[in-house]
């Protein structure tokens, strides 16, 4: 199953001759894959493909992310890295990704599903996502179990 918001975003501001702007009002389209496990951590995998008709972009940077429904609220912290997913461990700098209608980008959201004392954390049937240079969060429904959140940058990667 895999969730579809679409999202409204700010006007673009320009861009280098050799590359598309970033993306703009009406251009993208967030969407949540399944959740994957491992080891007392959870992850969602949003993707951020552009909507029909929409000319190619750029994304650069992190979404914030924040808990929707299903517990109190909590903020992603944004990470390069982590248990399941984001950055090579010899990159640094997130990248800027180029959409096209057949190539859209993704982000890991991941958390730990039990804390600290060994309780199981709330599951959220909704993550807040605002794509990186947007000013408007979008809901997306989805389900992770998590007591804290981390949002790693947006890379290329292809809809679930």
């Amino acid at each position: 199953m895999t969730a579809t918001s679409a999202l409204a975003c700010p006007p673009a501001a320009a861009a280098p001759a050799d590359q598309p702007p970033p993306c703009s009002a009406g251009q993208l389209i967030v969407s949540a894959g399944q959740p994957q496990a491992a080891v007392g951590h959870r992850a969602i995998t949003l993707t951020f493909a552009l909507a029909d008709d929409a000319m190619p972009c750029t994304l650069t940077g992190y979404p914030d992310v924040d808990s929707g429904a299903g517990g109190p609220l909590i903020y992603a912290e944004h990470t390069l890295r982590g248990y399941l997913g984001g950055l090579p461990a010899n990159v640094g700098v997130p990248p800027t990704v180029t959409l096209t209608q057949s190539q859209p980008a993704q982000a890991i959201v991941e958390g730990t599903a039990i804390d600290g004392n060994g309780n199981p954390c709330p599951t959220y049937t909704e993550l807040r996502v605002t794509p990186p240079g947007a000013a408007s969060a979008v809901t997306v429904p989805t389900g992770i179990e998590a007591c804290q959140l981390q949002v790693h940058p947006v890379v290329l990667g292809s809809q679930e």
